[in-house]
C-alpha cells in the first residue's frame, strides 16, 4: 500500500499570487501534478491543504483524492508533509512526497520510484538526474516516527542526513524531478517550454 502526499499549501510569497491554481496545460499547476499521480501505480493520494485553503480545494474536490488542512501551514513545508504522514491509513506501507508545484513529474517517474522501492528493499527512495536529487521521494513506514522529530529548518534532509545507508537513490533520465515552480520567471519558462 503506497500513498501519495501532494503538498499544496504553502503561501506562494515569491509568486504573490496562489502558484497552484496557475493555468498549466490545459488545467492548473495542482491539477496536473494530481493527474500525473494518479496515473501512477499509487494506491490513494491525499493532498495538503494550507494557504488559500478555499480555492485550493474548490478545484482539488472533483479528484479521487483525501484532502487534509494543515493548520500549521505557516511552518513551513515540513509541517505539510508530517500533517500528510499523520492522515495516511494504518496500512500504508510507504508515502510518496510529492510537491504540488512539479506538475511536469509524469506517472512513470513516479513508478520509477515505487519500482525501485520495491525491489532495492531499502526505506528511503530519491531520484537522481545526473547527479542531482530531485522529487519525489519515498518514505518506508518505518521511518513515519521520525519524520516528526525532524527540525523544520532541516526539514526531510534531515532524514536524509540521519540514515544515508537507507537510502537509494534511483538514476532517471528525466530532468522533470528537479523543476519547481517557485517564481513568474520560471513558470514564464515552463509555459513557453510545454
Amino acid at each position: 500500500m503506497i500513498a501519495a502526499v501532494i503538498l499544496a499549501a504553502g503561501e506562494s510569497k515569491r509568486m504573490k499570487s496562489p502558484k497552484m491554481l496557475l493555468p498549466f496545460m490545459g488545467s492548473t499547476i495542482i491539477e496536473c501534478v494530481i493527474r500525473n499521480t494518479l496515473a501512477s501505480d499509487v494506491d490513494s493520494a491525499i493532498v495538503v491543504t494550507g494557504a488559500w485553503k478555499e480555492d485550493i480545494e474548490e478545484v482539488v474536490r472533483k479528484y479521487n483524492v483525501r484532502i487534509v488542512f494543515n493548520d500549521s501551514y505557516t511552518d513551513g513545508m515540513l509541517s505539510s508533509v508530517q500533517c500528510g504522514i499523520k492522515s495516511l491509513p494504518a496500512d500504508c506501507n510507504a508515502a510518496l512526497v510529492i510537491p504540488g508545484d512539479m506538475p511536469l513529474i509524469s506517472g512513470d517517474v513516479i513508478n520509477e520510484v515505487i519500482n525501485s522501492y520495491i525491489t532495492s528493499g531499502k526505506p528511503m527512495i530519491v531520484p537522481v538526474y545526473r547527479g542531482r536529487r530531485g522529487h519525489p521521494l519515498l518514505v518506508g513506514s518505518d521511518l513515519f516516527g521520525e519524520i516528526h522529530r525532524l527540525d523544520k529548518k532541516e526539514g526531510l534532509r534531515q532524514l536524509a542526513e540521519w540514515h544515508p545507508e537507507d537510502i537509494y537513490e534511483t538514476e532517471t533520465g528525466d530532468d522533470t524531478i528537479l523543476k519547481d515552480i517557485d517564481t513568474k520567471t520560471e513558470y514564464r519558462k515552463e509555459i513557453n517550454s510545454n
